[in-house]
């Protein structure tokens, strides 16, 4: 009888604690980021001033962020950042970093990055779907097999990597971000969207799983052929 009340009360204790985890955390970072950068940026009430006055610089650090944004939506601030980007690509050291950089890197709308598409995709029952991510390039000749990053939640920076037939993938209709929400939250948000990009009950059979596990073995050894 001690057992049962044990587990559930560990059970019960992981819950709150992940919980109390995914709710403090965005807090304790905002907080962790306007201190260090209000200790980091005194510098500019001393300037301005001549004399140190409290979130000056997280101030401008925000106006800053905000013009950079503005910047980056209209044409000009386009040209200047394909401009930039142009110039990252040809310096030497920086270049490696720089477009490895990118091609991890969460861009949504565009077309860098694994985190650039939300996907889903057959489980390995082929009765579910997982969530996941991919730049939406091809990476074979044919063009229909794509790379997808599956993350583990509540850790997204955790996951594996899945090769998948183009034509066995849902591609909903919702931001990277939020998807992201999805896997940081462990299911407790999930936006509506995503749900009814879901095949339903009477709809066709999700793909087997197996299709999914062939092409990986498929380009596996292919890989190791060459």
């Amino acid at each position: 009888m001690q057992r049962p009340i044990i587990a559930q009360l560990n059970a019960h204790l992981r819950r709150t604690f992940l919980a109390g985890v995914l709710a403090t955390a965005p807090i304790a970072i905002t907080v962790f980021i306007i201190y260090w950068v209000e200790k980091n940026t005194l510098v500019f009430s001393s300037w301005m001033f001549h004399r140190q006055i409290p979130f000056v610089g997280v101030a401008v650090s925000l106006a800053a962020i905000y013009l950079s944004g503005l910047l980056a939506t209209t044409l000009l601030g386009r040209v200047v950042l394909r401009l930039i980007d142009s110039v990252l690509t040809r310096v030497p050291m920086i270049r490696e970093v720089y477009i490895a950089w990118k091609q991890i890197a969460l861009t949504p709308g565009g077309v860098e990055g694994t985190f650039s598409k939300v996907v889903l995709i057959p489980d390995e029952t082929g009765h579910a779907r997982t969530i996941g991510f991919t730049s939406g390039r091809p990476v074979n000749a044919a063009g229909n097999i794509l790379c997808v990053y599956i993350p583990f939640a509540p850790n997204p920076v955790s996951g594996k990597l899945s090769f998948v037939a183009a034509d066995k993938c849902i591609f909903p209709d919702i931001s990277p971000e939020e998807a992201l929400k999805v896997v940081l939250s462990t299911g407790n948000y999930v936006p509506a969207i995503l749900g009814d990009a879901i095949p339903h009950a009477g709809s066709p059979a999700l793909p087997a799983a197996g299709a999914v596990r062939q092409i990986e073995l498929t380009i596996t050894t292919a890989d190791q052929r060459r």
